[in-house]
């Protein structure tokens, strides 16, 4: 009995130091992340924030100036142009895109054959650098293009795509097709996990594939559907790369969303002060949005 006990301490003890010794280990591993993670992010983020107070000058050197590129900031005319820009591009994104990789999903897990394909097809789009996209669809959108060259022959007038008018939905519709791919993966891994046997009950009962959308695809993937709705609203609110590359922000302004506002700011007028301050808005803004994602990630799993 004696020699029962003194051998559970032991065993005790041996068992918590193998634990420090895997947690150790890991740790030691994860550490050259950590470093990079700290550098490469949140240093620069920490710099930004502390110039925004000042007005960066690489000739005379940099100047305190308090919260005067904030000011600066809700003085210009351009704010309200690129927020609008910017909330419109949004609400573009919603409309147009949102909606495209689940209704995509459900056909293709509605396919009784050819899932295969689809699923590669539909993910095509999403591996064509940046460059080649913007190249191809600048094409697609030219006056001579194939899409205007398409509607001249069915008797339809020209579209100017890049006119104030259609030049964001443009933007947002290449974007659409260039990006619906993985979203549409994602929708249907969920869908391929709803338990069978709901859909073959279903079957039974003589519900129709509609009615199987419905009361069945639909409310499984709710919850998957707004947290991909909060992910694309914090990744639209950053949007600068296509109109930048598409329109540089025109014609008029039509396009200037946010960020690439910040980004002339910065490269063009070469006021880092202001741009920082700018920058820091952006973060403080999208710390919210991502809390709220959390939020909303953590009600889904416990869903």
């Amino acid at each position: 009995m004696d020699a029962e006990l003194s051998v559970q301490p032991v065993a005790a003890a041996s068992t918590v130091k193998k634990k420090i010794n895997w947690y150790l280990w890991g740790t030691l591993f994860i550490i050259p992340e950590i470093v990079l993670f700290i550098i490469f992010l949140w240093v620069p983020i920490i710099k930004g924030i502390f110039y925004s107070f000042y007005n960066i000058d690489f000739v005379d050197g940099n100047h305190f100036v308090g919260l005067e590129n904030y000011l600066r900031i809700f003085q210009d005319e351009l704010l309200l142009i690129s927020v609008k820009n910017t909330l419109y591009y949004m609400g573009l994104g919603i409309v147009i895109g949102f909606w495209v990789p689940p209704l995509v999903a459900i056909a293709v897990t509605e396919l009784k054959w050819f899932q295969g394909g689809a699923r590669i097809i539909g993910y095509l789009p999403s591996a064509i650098p940046a460059i080649v996209l913007y190249g191809m669809w600048q094409w697609f959108y030219d006056a001579v293009g194939p899409i205007n060259s398409f509607l001249q022959t069915l008797g339809f007038p020209q579209l100017q795509f890049f006119s104030p008018k259609l030049a964001m939905g443009s933007i947002v519709l290449l974007e659409t097709w260039q990006s619906f791919g993985a979203a549409t993966l994602i929708y249907i891994a969920a869908i391929v996990g709803i338990p069978r046997d709901i859909y073959e009950a279903a079957e039974i009962d003589g519900a129709s594939v509609w009615q199987r959308i419905r009361y069945i695809t639909l409310p499984s993937i709710r919850t998957l559907m707004l947290l991909l709705l909060l992910l694309q609203v914090i990744t639209t609110s950053q949007g600068f790369q296509a109109q930048l590359s598409m329109t540089d922000g025109g014609p008029n302004n039509a396009t200037l969303t946010y960020l690439l506002w910040l980004n002339h700011t910065a490269f063009r007028d070469l006021d880092f002060g202001k741009a920082s301050a700018m920058g820091s808005l952006m973060f403080f803004v999208l710390i919210l949005l991502s809390v709220l994602y959390n939020l909303l990630q953590r009600r889904g799993e416990k869903a």
